[in-house]
């Protein structure tokens, strides 16, 4: 009978940067002069504007910035769901590593404007990092301090807890999984305890001020240990029966006999006579096998030692290189020195290759340089698929005088729609604080390159001016701002807002009707914009009330953008690039879907800029005219065409569906509805809105692919031979897109460090399940065969069908 079996984490092993979402306030504002109230609202005051402030203390001093959150001004209950990412690591962190939060209100004029403030320890007495949800008690006008002991304590000692502060603390035991779950049980006893919470707070009235904020949650218990040693301090063990966990410190140290069997396989004094060994026929399937790996894969210790044993022979596979560079030993200096001379004699490796040395694996700065210098040979058009990633790679720099950032910057000179892009995308990372100083690095050598041309170093007045326009791109976004602030305060309709644009557009800034100069466009730099016709302005009937602007060009001619402000446009930002590239790709290997790649910027964390594409939702579409069929053939009637429209609209219309059944598949992207899947006069079919991507969908039970019913209708149903070549479409865009896995693998790793939430919460799970999608264990035939279930199971899906019903009654009543 063997015993249970004990799984934990060291916080020395975890890399990670130290994350926490602040999610809401909870309990009433004090009645202060310094901050205003529930009641000042209700007599017509504006709500009090909150905000968060993060530090970390170590060992009672503070380290490194504070970190802030946005301002909640929309009234109680304040809820900020904000992702914090400091730039300690929980490798760095020590017993006594404590957070301070304080809520201050930026809306009062007296210099004291502290809400309150709470600390919290990140380890418990066990030593055990904190996880999960935290509800914090602050201490009421009073600023958290991070000394020890800490007068402003957010956790609530067990002696002083009143009957919701325990049942509290047990919900948050049941959602880490201590507690264990019996449904009908659950159900039950929830209710049980919103009665007493309603009851109490009928009672209470003034119920004090609590900071809910959740933690990130491990798979295993994560046990402090300092970097460096393989002990851990065994803590007092209680005579009662108290579960007690043994830290083995042997646990995951390396064999010393077999760490010096590897250094004498690997010694470099056997170089010359590995010149002229070349595997065997098994060994070179086994190499084969190895460079086939995707770039997840790690390698072991069998095959990194094959790699190396045949490296001389290898040295003409460019597909090689990557995989050897992985099996190089770097702390050992000769070892490193010749896998440098052998990276320069290696056969030149492709561009989507060298993104792979970019990434956070590979530290030497001799391959990080030597991946920089492959990328030199990428045109303008192909860099720019890359750039997004490109300046996120900055992150994983370890010099401030960068050589990618010196080769961006370098090409954006050459360049003006590179260097619009690169300044925008490198503008809106300036307040990481992680990372601010190599992004600042990026900017200040465009903005230096910017001032030389100012003083007319090498440049005709034609390139100054490009370059002044691109200043004042950020001009234009600041303008549009705040006019987006001053159309919201417009109490009333909808309409009565789009009255107030057009005013100011006409009015106090009629600049912006003419522009002095022409200004590039942000979305499309090669466009020059030359004002805003307000007759053609208006506003979306949403939330947020995004701005449809429309623009003169200097060709005479106009163009639509989607101006919107409180709403985080990078993850879009990402999917529309991958649709982009997937578009390319396809059309390299002569296969046009009749994608819809519409551009989308973000000029800041909460506002950007997304191109104007005329269509009509779904909904829409089936609302008024029955079926897809009904409204195609208003625009293409072909009485002799399938269905009664031209074969060219449905040909058009196929062709759109298959391309993007294939996209939202491997790129899981959730919450498909028919208000987010739009339709053009011409019959091409995009999807918008991409919140959630990577597997991720609020919707219980999504179907593998996002294909609905009245989509295989319009192709005459799952038997008609329309449906057929849809089906041949998708097959043959799901294979050519696999021969490019790598390439998005790569993207997407480069990705890892962004904000972008569906990325940022889980990087490494987000990287696998994006390889999942692309079964690359399949060949070509079979993957053909996976695919066509996959559509299959997709169309005979009922419960998505049910889904798609509730939610069009709650876009009803909305």
């Amino acid at each position: 009978m063997s015993g249970p079996e004990f799984r934990f984490f060291l916080s020395c092993d975890i890399s990670l940067p130290v994350a926490l979402r602040i999610d809401r306030l909870e309990g009433n504002l004090p009645q202060s002069s310094s901050v205003i109230s529930d009641v000042d609202s209700a007599a017509g005051s504006r709500h009090a504007e909150l905000f968060v402030e993060c530090a970390l203390y170590i060992d009672g001093a503070l380290f490194g910035l504070p970190t802030r959150t946005r301002l909640e001004s929309s009234g109680q209950p304040y809820c900020w769901n904000e992702l914090i990412t400091l730039s300690t690591k929980y490798r760095d962190l020590t017993p006594q590593a404590q957070l301070s939060l304080t809520v201050w209100d930026v809306s009062c004029d007296d210099d004291d404007c502290v809400v309150g403030g709470a600390t919290i320890s990140l380890f418990n007495k066990q030593k055990q990092l904190r996880i999960g949800r935290q509800k914090l008690r602050l201490w009421p006008r009073k600023e958290a301090d991070g000394s020890i002991p800490s007068s402003t304590p957010g956790k609530v000692p067990k002696l002083e807890l009143d009957e919701i502060d325990r049942l509290e603390r047990l919900v948050s035991k049941y959602e880490r999984g201590r507690i264990q779950r019996i449904d009908w049980l659950d159900r039950l006893t929830f209710k049980a305890m919103d009665k007493l919470k309603e009851r109490e707070s009928n009672v209470c009235g003034n119920s004090p001020l609590s900071l809910i904020v959740e933690f990130c949650n491990f798979e295993h218990t994560v046990v402090f240990q300092e970097t460096g040693t393989n002990f851990l301090t065994p803590s007092h063990v209680s005579s009662t029966n108290e579960l007690v966990i043994v830290w083995d410190p042997e646990v995951g140290r390396t064999n010393p006999s077999e760490h010096k069997q590897l250094k004498l396989a690997r010694s470099l004094t056997r170089g010359v006579i590995d010149k002229d060994l070349k595997p065997s026929i098994n060994e070179r399937k086994s190499i084969q096998r190895i460079l086939k790996y995707p770039p997840t894969r790690i390698l072991t210790g069998d095959e990194r030692q094959l790699l190396w044993k045949f490296r001389f022979s290898l040295m003409s596979e460019k597909k090689a290189l990557t995989k050897f560079l992985r099996c190089v030993e770097w702390s050992d200096i000769q070892e490193s020195k010749q896998a440098i001379e052998l990276m320069g004699k290696w056969e030149i490796i492709d561009v989507a290759d060298a993104l792979e040395l970019l990434s956070p694996v590979f530290e030497s700065e001799e391959v990080r340089a030597y991946a920089v210098s492959v990328l030199a040979r990428a045109d303008d058009e192909e860099l720019r698929c890359y750039l997004l990633q490109l300046v996120q790679a900055l992150r994983f720099e370890r010099s401030d005088k960068s050589r990618l950032s010196a080769f961006l910057v370098q090409r954006a000179l050459s360049n003006i729609e590179l260097a619009s892009f690169l300044r925008w995308y490198v503008a809106v990372e300036l307040h990481d604080p992680a990372y601010a100083k190599r992004f600042y690095c990026t900017y200040d050598m465009l903005e230096d390159s910017m001032m030389k041309l100012k003083v007319g170093v090498n440049v005709d007045e034609d390139g100054f001016k490009s370059w002044q326009s691109l200043v004042r791109q950020t001009e234009l976004t600041a303008q549009l701002c705040s006019i987006m602030r001053d159309v919201r305060n417009v109490r009333g309709s909808t309409q009565k807002k789009i009255e107030k644009l057009r005013e100011l557009l006409s009015g106090l800034l009629s600049e912006l009707t003419y522009f002095d100069e022409p200004i590039r466009s942000p979305l499309a730099p090669g466009i020059l914009i030359t004002g805003i016709v307000p007759s053609e302005s208006s506003l979306f009937k949403s939330a947020l009330h995004p701005l449809r602007l429309t623009f003169r060009t200097a060709n005479g001619g106009t163009c639509k953008i989607i101006f919107k402000k409180g709403d985080d446009l990078r993850q879009d930002q990402l999917v529309v690039q991958m649709v982009s590239l997937m578009d390319r790709l396809l059309k390299l290997e002569n296969l046009d879907l009749h994608l819809t790649p519409y551009r989308v910027l973000a000029t800041g964390q909460d506002e950007g800029m997304l191109e104007f594409i005329p269509s009509n939702s779904l909904a829409q579409i089936l609302s008024e005219h029955r079926s897809i069929i009904n409204y195609l053939q208003k625009f293409h009637p072909d009485e002799d065409g399938p269905f009664g429209i031209t074969t060219t609209c449905l040909e058009t219309f196929i062709k759109s569906c298959a391309g993007y059944s294939v996209i939202t598949y491997i790129l899981g992207i959730g919450d498909r509805h028919l208000d987010n899947l739009l339709l053009r006069d011409d019959g091409r079919l995009f999807h918008v809105d991409f919140a959630f991507i990577l597997g991720r969908d609020p919707k219980p039970f999504p179907p593998p692919m996002k294909l609905c019913k009245e989509m295989v209708e319009a192709m005459g149903g799952a038997e008609s031979q329309y449906y057929t070549r849809f089906k041949s479409y998708c097959c043959e865009a799901y294979n050519i897109l696999r021969k490019s896995s790598n390439l998005f693998l790569n993207l997407f790793h480069l990705m890892a460090g962004s904000s972008i939430p569906d990325i940022a919460s889980d990087p490494e799970k987000g990287i696998l399940k994006l390889q999942e999608k692309f079964r690359l264990d399949l060949d070509d035939e079979a993957s053909i065969h996976f695919f066509q279930d996959l559509i299959n199971d997709s169309v005979s899906a009922l419960f998505p069908q049910m889904v798609e019903t509730i939610h069009r009654w709650a876009q009803y009543w909305r």
